[in-house]
């Protein structure tokens, strides 16, 4: 395994409002000016148990998940450059757009949504980039 670059930031969230990581990924991974987090199924964040929603409360509890990752790193949902929502069910589509342009901010990201086979029974995870502009990097003037 190489040597971690000194340009990569990799970030770990196991308290608050954030579920702990079930495999062996991070939270967020830092590099260039891009935030990528990994996708994210709607999880209590105590327990870590997928919660009891149809696919709006789902869609609803990936992005307020989503939006605690990105605060722990100095970010929020505006800073979301690309998303990549995954379905069970494509026909979840609509409702999952309703809640999605209800909390993600325009001007929208670039957006990808196929269906797949999710773990745990989730309806629906939610993957993001964002992108830190160099004026809000930690340190700057």
């Amino acid at each position: 395994m190489s040597p971690k670059s000194a340009s990569m930031d990799h970030h770990t969230f196991p308290d608050g409002d954030i579920p702990t990581a079930y495999g062996a990924y991070s939270h967020a991974v830092e590099a260039g000016g891009f935030v990528f987090l990994a996708g994210q199924i709607a999880r209590d964040a105590q327990s870590g148990a997928l919660i009891d929603e149809d696919i709006a409360g789902q869609t609803r509890r990936c992005i307020e998940i989503v939006q605690g990752i990105l605060r722990q790193v100095n970010l929020d949902l505006c800073d979301i450059v690309r998303s990549t929502v995954y379905l069970v069910d494509i026909a979840d589509f609509a409702a999952m757009d309703a809640v999605y342009g209800a909390m993600i901010p325009p001007p929208y990201p670039a957006r990808s949504t196929p269906q797949v086979k999710l773990p745990y029974g989730a309806l629906v995870s939610l993957e993001v980039t964002a992108y830190r502009a160099p004026a809000r990097a930690p340190g700057a003037a």
